[in-house]
């Protein structure tokens, strides 16, 4: 018992609603109308739903999946995918997804790292589940989507327990329902641990700040893996009753999304920069009708103010992006259309990713844990109901990703007067040349004005007179065929000589990560691969 203010408070477990009724709720209002479309086929609500409880009923009658069992995902975009979510929230099971790119060692690094109890994966991954049975001692079972050698396979044990309805499995606030694996690009993947009251916070502010009006008549395309930021999104859209739409293929084909966005009218979609840079310069983007569209949602990496214009341009004025990392499930910022512009305006801040989500407070620190004034760079921490709950069975990241309750983000940044929060780069990312601190981003943006580069990351390299120099990894547009001599006296008058990398090296393209972001540790590997830089 506490005392405040006099009151005697005595602390509570609070009950909260199962993340899966969700989908009941939106089945029991829109039951016949389509929720759910994968190349030829469709879904309804009822249908979906009865899959779900299918699929719960055979998880715990079968294989004795019971609250707080975690279940590996390792698959594809699909329908048994979207599914096999659901079904576990029902159970108070942890849905724990793989990215499907990784590799089987990566994988069973996962299911041990989980202690997962079963694995559902796809026909194509037999090494992967190979892999996770032979590292994994809590691995019990595998359920395969498709035919395969391995495993139940999925839609067989949908048709067994069909009829079958699983009750909703109580659970509390800070109850798990879902590991969203970091992406690891520094090191091991860690578990976020997403909590059934933390998501339902989250649901709710993404209709709030993201796509705000959102209804049934709505549909949401994914061009994305469903195992992270894609997948949130989706929750948000059974949550209203918005049907979504699957590409038809693993690869990504810019045509055949335009031509579902015309299709189905759809008012809505989460992506990354690299991806909405390539819809939009796409030919087919002007050979289709877009016009539904409300919402171009954009996260996972700061976009850069060329690629931002041509956006714009494009579709008009129905992009918005948000900053957060997996551990907030995105909520940290969020920048509306009307506060992007296509046009350099002095009302405009050109650079910014947006101020604080509904809900959240954002802090710019010292590594002391000072706050620090606007317009002062330090490392950007937040607050608010959108914060995990920690990483699973990691003590030590939990005590370095908290101070003085503050989640710290490893981004660094600054808040202006008005609270627009504007990114620098990751602490990570930041070198020091000649004793002055160099932030990347700011460089990056800076060659991104010329009209020969398309892409371009800087890191910082060991120099012997300065202790670290910028070098440029650019990707030319095509046709060009830029200089690095040109280049670099173009670039004199727009910033300050020691932040002028030293080096240009041009590649055909760029290293990206599973989640289609410009990962700098895979382009520091491939330039030592390349012998551009010494080990």
């Amino acid at each position: 018992m506490t005392q405040a203010a006099g009151l005697s408070i005595v602390p509570m477990t609070r009950r909260v609603m199962n993340l899966a009724n969700f989908l009941h709720e939106t089945a029991l209002r829109y039951s016949n109308e389509i929720g759910f479309v994968w190349a030829d086929k469709t879904w309804t609500w009822a249908q979906i739903d009865r899959r779900v409880n299918a699929m719960a009923a055979a998880l715990q009658i079968k294989f004795g999946v019971t609250k707080g069992d975690r279940i590996l995902i390792q698959s594809q975009n699909c329908n048994q995918m979207f599914e096999s979510m659901f079904a576990c929230f029902k159970l108070g099971a942890i849905w724990v997804p793989a990215n499907f790119r990784q590799t089987p060692d990566e994988v069973a690094y996962l299911a041990m790292a989980s202690g997962a109890k079963g694995m559902i994966c796809g026909s194509a991954f037999p090494d992967h589940a190979a892999a996770c049975l032979a590292a994994s001692e809590s691995l019990e079972f595998t359920i395969s989507i498709g035919t395969s050698q391995f495993g139940d396979e999925y839609d067989m044990l949908v048709d067994e327990f069909s009829g079958q309805v699983t009750p909703l499995v109580s659970v509390n606030h800070d109850d798990p329902c879902w590991f969203f694996f970091t992406s690891g690009t520094t090191g091991r993947p860690k578990a976020a641990i997403l909590t059934h009251g933390q998501m339902a916070f989250v649901i709710t502010n993404h209709l709030c700040d993201l796509m705000p009006g959102t209804t049934q008549t709505d549909a949401s395309l994914v061009v994305a893996p469903l195992s992270h930021g894609a997948g949130i999104h989706q929750l948000t859209q059974v949550a209203r009753g918005a049907k979504t739409i699957l590409l038809p293929t693993e690869k990504f084909d810019a045509a055949e999304a335009w031509r579902l966005v015309e299709k189905w009218q759809v008012s809505n979609m989460f992506t990354v920069p690299t991806i909405l840079k390539i819809l939009t310069e796409h030919p087919s983007v002007s050979t289709h009708d877009h016009s539904s569209l409300r919402y171009v949602i954009y996260a996972g990496a700061p976009m850069y103010r060329t690629d931002q214009i041509h956006a714009l341009k494009t579709l008009g004025s129905v992009i918005v992006q948000y900053f957060g990392l997996g551990e907030v499930t995105g909520n940290i910022t969020v920048l509306p259309p009307e506060c992007h512009s296509s046009e350099d305006h002095s009302n405009l801040k050109v650079g910014t990713c947006g101020y604080a989500r509904t809900g959240m407070q954002i802090s710019i620190q010292e590594e002391t844990g000072k706050e620090l004034a606007p317009g002062e760079t330090g490392e950007i921490c937040v607050i608010g109901p959108a914060v995990f709950a920690g990483y699973y069975n990691n003590p030590e990241a939990n005590e370095k990703a908290f101070r003085n309750g503050w989640f710290r983000t490893g981004d660094l940044g600054h808040l202006d007067n008005e609270g627009f929060l504007f990114i620098t780069g990751r602490a990570s990312d930041m070198y020091i040349s000649g004793g002055s601190n160099v932030y990347p981003r700011e460089i990056e943006e800076k060659i991104l004005t010329h009209p020969d580069i398309s892409e371009v990351a800087v890191i910082g390299i060991p120099d012997p007179v300065w202790g670290e120099v910028g070098l440029a990894v650019c990707v030319a547009r095509s046709g060009a065929k830029p200089d690095s001599t040109a280049i670099i006296e173009w670039l004199g008058n727009k910033m300050a000589r020691y932040k002028l990398p030293k080096r240009f090296v041009f590649w055909p393209e760029m290293p990206k990560s599973a989640y289609g972001k410009i990962a700098k540790k895979l382009i520091r590997d491939e330039l030592i691969r390349r012998k551009e830089l010494d080990a």
